[in-house]
């Protein structure tokens, strides 16, 4: 696959024309060759995302990948997308200025913490940002106007558009309903060919699916964390208590959940993958607790300022209560501290009731 470095849009046009421009008696030398223009795609894996590459590849532009992640989504969707599409693809980690957006979106959240408005706009501005470095003339999208009614009405697309360079992000699956870019009136894309859809229906996009042979694509909405009532439960406990880092939030994704009467925080392991991920994950400070010469769930504790006995004992508790003997009165669960020599102890703990772990689950 090629790759072209160049110094950006503006630059590389002048660079084509003049191609056009060498001539002998006043005719243009078609014999050169002329390089085709080239797309910044945002692939979020997505059916729309993909046809809007495949709509734009269609009429001989060379299309380029580009996705973002954060500790709500990542890019893998993306770049199966564009595996499947033998196209390159780019990603770029969001997470720093994502937080940022997250905690005051202009446009506020969606039904849970999802910030969509902002979340496009945002991607939108670091595509644009990266044009250069990867030679592309235009931006593309696969938003549908009024798809979403929050995020995807005219306002909100005008919001979008209004991050990056002017005129020059195309959103091919409405582009016919839309105001014409840069790309459509330099004839870059032929306009024609372009779409006009619009609303919730998925009809035309499932044909278009079959025509060009796409099956492997994500569900609308799917894979972030954000539009998920109970991650989003927990992230606004995580807030309150201890703010948003993204070492935190990525926490939120194992296990089960429980904050205690101090503040601290306990995550108990559903199987032996999160077990491992919960130990590979635990910082200095942390401690761990799982029973002693039998299965069970592996539990790390955190807390500001160092447990107390308290903490040990409620943590070994809950460890005793998701452990393969929770019937047994008592368990013996080992107990240590990340980075402390390898030094532990063992904590004769009853296995917590359920009213007392509905109490502290978060």
């Amino acid at each position: 696959m090629r790759k072209e470095f160049c110094t950006g849009p503006g630059r590389r046009n002048k660079q084509i024309l003049s191609e056009f421009r060498l001539h002998a008696g006043g005719k243009p030398n078609l014999s050169l060759r002329v390089r085709s223009m080239r797309a910044l795609a945002l692939l979020s894996g997505g059916l729309d995302s993909i046809l809007a590459a495949r709509l734009i590849r269609e009429q001989g532009v060379e299309v380029v990948g580009i996705g973002f992640s954060s500790p709500f989504f990542d890019c893998r969707k993306g770049e199966e997308a564009a595996r499947e599409m033998e196209i390159d693809f780019h990603c770029f980690d969001l997470s720093a200025r994502f937080l940022q957006m997250m905690e005051h979106p202009p446009h506020g959240y969606g039904k849970n913490l999802n910030p969509c408005v902002d979340c496009h706009r945002l991607m939108v501005k670091e595509a644009f940002s990266r044009m250069e470095r990867l030679g592309a003339d235009f931006v593309i999208t696969g938003e549908v106007l009024g798809q979403r009614p929050k995020s995807q009405n005219r306002a909100a697309l005008r919001a979008v558009a209004g991050a990056g360079a002017p005129g020059l992000l195309l959103r091919p699956l409405s582009a016919k309903l839309l105001e014409e870019t840069v790309a459509e009136k330099e004839g870059w894309v032929n306009r024609s060919r372009l779409l006009g859809l619009s609303g919730r229906g998925r009809k035309k996009q499932l044909e278009l699916a079959e025509r060009f042979g796409i099956k492997n694509y994500s569900s609308p909405g799917g894979g972030c964390l954000l539009t998920e009532s109970e991650f989003c439960r927990r992230l606004k406990e995580l807030k309150k208590h201890e703010g948003w880092k993204r070492r935190r939030i990525e926490l939120l994704r194992l296990g089960r959940h429980f904050r205690l009467p101090s503040g601290a925080r306990a995550v108990s392991g559903r199987d032996e993958r999160e077990n491992k991920e919960l130990a590979r994950r635990a910082v200095v400070g942390d401690y761990l607790f799982q029973a002693a010469g039998r299965p069970g769930s592996l539990v790390l504790l955190r807390k500001k300022t160092k447990p107390d006995r308290k903490d040990l004992e409620l943590a070994a508790s809950i460890c005793a209560r998701y452990s393969k003997e929770k019937s047994s009165s008592e368990l013996k669960i080992r107990c240590w501290k990340k980075n402390e020599n390898g030094d532990e102890r063992i904590i004769n703990a009853r296995p917590m009731v359920e009213e007392e772990l509905e109490g502290m689950r978060i």
